[in-house]
Formats: C-alpha cells, structure tokens, sequence
C-alpha cells in the first residue's frame, strides 16, 4: 500500500494565507497586536518574579491596579511613556531596536 505524503506548511506561509501577507494591512494589525500580547506577558513575569501585586506595581508607577491589568493582559493601549515607567518600577531593563532600512538603530 502507497503511503501519503502530507504537505506541510510554515508557520509563516499559514499566516500568509489566512491572516495576509507582510505589509498588508492585516498582518501589520496582527503583528503589533501579537508584539503588544508578548509585552503584556513580560510586564507580568517581571511583577511575579519582583513578588509585586499589580496594586503595589501601580502605586510604584503612579497608577491605578487596573491599568496595571490591562497592560498585563495587553499592552497596546499603553504609552510608551508608562510601559518605561512599569519596567524603571520593576528594575527591569528595556531596549528598542529600530529598523530604519537596512541600519538598525539602538534605543534604550
């Protein structure tokens, strides 16, 4: 008996598919939304490892526990300002890398 030979697929050849291609408007939306989840989860391992409520976070930064909640669950509704303000609170380090081209620039 012949055996079947499955077809596999990238993981970026799916999002091609389904979600769009790089630099369609939808796969832009997708990725920042998905870069804006994995920040929401380091603010949150970075509070748990410091033995940090979200309360106590928020009274270091300057404010409320929920908007401590809602950067945890996802970040994108924050401001750059208050993601470096949350990360100075936790004594964490933060770098921004910029395309611009093909020269990267380095932000810390």
């Amino acid at each position: 008996m012949a055996t079947k030979e499955i077809k596999t697929y990238s993981l970026t050849e799916m999002k091609d598919k389904y979600i769009g291609e790089i630099g369609t408007s939808d796969r832009d939306e997708y990725e920042y939304e998905l870069r804006m989840d994995v920040l929401g989860k380091m603010i949150k391992s970075a509070r748990q490892e410091r033995h940090l409520t979200q309360e106590e976070l928020g009274k270091l930064v300057g404010v409320q526990k929920s908007q401590i909640s809602k950067l945890e669950s996802s970040a994108n509704s924050a401001t750059i300002d208050t993601i470096l303000k949350v990360f100075r609170a936790l004594k964490a380090e933060i770098n921004f890398n910029v395309k611009l081209e093909d020269n990267f620039v380095k932000l810390a």
